[in-house]
């Protein structure tokens, strides 16, 4: 199977139904929600989890967190904002990592208006990485530095 880029896929046989959500750990769920739903999503649930279970899943003992559950407007996207009270956060170093890093590189977001965006989430602590850049006639791009050093990825369609 070919896929748009020229890349050939291959199929294993197995499926999955959807990707449920991204899940973020943040220092603090206040503004990390505040940024979030500057962007547009709504907060659909709340919950304090803890437990043999929650322990057992991520083979840490004693794990007690808070989480937020946020919804981007078409219903499809979820993003877990994650507070851990116990135990402790670990730092990585470096603390913010460069776009170039391994790992998860961005959550990308297409927006109404990249400037509109851009100026809402500086007003939560955002930070633009680069520039706005106009990718031919089909989009206007940009990262941003969101909660926790997470790069959110803005595209606005031009078409």
């Amino acid at each position: 199977m070919n896929h748009p880029g020229g890349a050939t896929l291959l199929y294993s046989g197995m499926t999955i139904k959807r990707l449920d959500h991204v899940s973020v750990v943040v220092h603090d769920l206040e503004p990390a929600v505040a940024f979030f739903t500057a962007l547009g999503m709504t907060v659909v649930g709340k919950a304090a989890i803890e437990g043999p279970w929650v322990d057992r899943i991520n083979g840490i003992e004693g794990i007690r967190v808070d989480i937020v559950m946020m919804r981007t407007p078409d219903g499809h996207g979820q993003l877990e904002l994650t507070k851990f009270h116990q135990p402790e956060l670990v730092e990585i170093r470096p603390a913010v990592a460069p776009p170039n890093a391994p790992g998860l590189r961005s959550i990308m977001f297409t927006v109404e208006s990249v400037d509109d965006s851009v100026a809402r989430l500086e007003a939560r602590g955002g930070e633009l990485i680069g520039d706005v850049v106009q990718y031919e006639d089909k989009y206007r791009l940009c990262y941003m530095r969101g909660p926790a050093g997470i790069i959110v990825a803005l595209a606005e369609e031009l078409f």
